[in-house]
């Protein structure tokens, strides 16, 4: 067993579905990925299920209960397994590559909590979370997309999930940098080519061809990455020819708005 999840949530027909598809249906079947829902209400002590109130103080929507969520963990850890417990919440870190892996290679289950409505007790998240967790600053209904989004990335790291363990070697964002360009049939489509170097049959210079293109696009969009990203001497070569580059293109644009503007005049 490589990745061990636990949700919790007031709507796992969501996650169920996402688990009955694809590459995580397949790690689920072959024993790769191990996924355990459970339904808040299924804690709750009165007749109605109810799993949310109105907020102390007024104000708008409903606030989910802390008693449901207190039976529900008090009853899922009544197995003895250690649990990384952490809610899905737009105040905790920002999630990415880097947690993924880190969820990866902890030792304990990883259990998630998706919220509702307005928000959840202040007391859940005092005294029975380790941790909270954003995939992004936007407002979403739930944490439901949430928790499927770290099942999925931390999930596709274990050996084997994939078929074909470079695959995740190679991604967005495990390198450090974006992803290279992928061409597959037909070798030209409407006049869209294929570049020629990925029909060379080359390894060597189809490795490095990818990898400039890689250091191109993250160079090109999204530049923060390379602050943080592990670049080797050919890296940083690579890099210096791509701004020269970029500074020679800019300089001709200029160069042409600088005609247009005196042609205006």
């Amino acid at each position: 067993m490589c990745t061990r999840f636990d949700i919790v949530t007031i709507f796992p027909s969501i996650i169920n579905a996402y688990l009955g598809e694809s590459i995580l249906k397949r790690a689920v079947r072959n024993g790769l990925l191990d996924v355990r829902v459970y339904d808040i209400r299924d804690y709750t002590t009165d007749k109605h299920r109810t799993v949310d109130d109105y907020p102390y103080g007024g104000g708008s929507g409903m606030v989910m209960k802390i008693e449901p969520m207190f039976n529900a963990l008090k009853a899922i850890g009544a197995d003895g397994e250690a649990r990384k417990k952490i809610l899905l919440s737009p105040q905790g870190r920002t999630y990415n590559q880097d947690i993924a892996e880190e969820l990866l290679q902890d030792e304990r289950r990883i259990l998630l909590i998706c919220g509702r409505y307005e928000g959840i007790d202040e007391r859940v998240r005092e005294t029975l979370i380790d941790e909270e967790l954003s995939i992004g600053d936007y407002v979403m209904t739930g944490g439901e997309l949430a928790s499927l989004v770290i099942i999925d990335s931390v999930a596709r790291l274990c050996p084997g999930v994939l078929g074909d363990d470079d695959s995740s070697k190679e991604e967005s964002f495990t390198w450090g940098i974006l992803d290279y360009p992928h061409y597959t049939r037909p070798p030209e489509f409407m006049g869209l080519v294929v570049p020629g170097m990925l029909l060379s049959g080359n390894h060597a210079k189809i490795a490095e061809w990818r990898r400039k293109e890689a250091l191109k696009r993250t160079l090109e969009n999204r530049p923060d990455l390379l602050k943080k990203a592990v670049l080797s001497a050919e890296d940083k070569k690579m890099l210096q020819e791509l701004c020269s580059q970029k500074e020679i293109i800019l300089s001709e644009e200029n160069d042409e708005l600088d005609k247009g503007s005196r042609r205006e005049v």
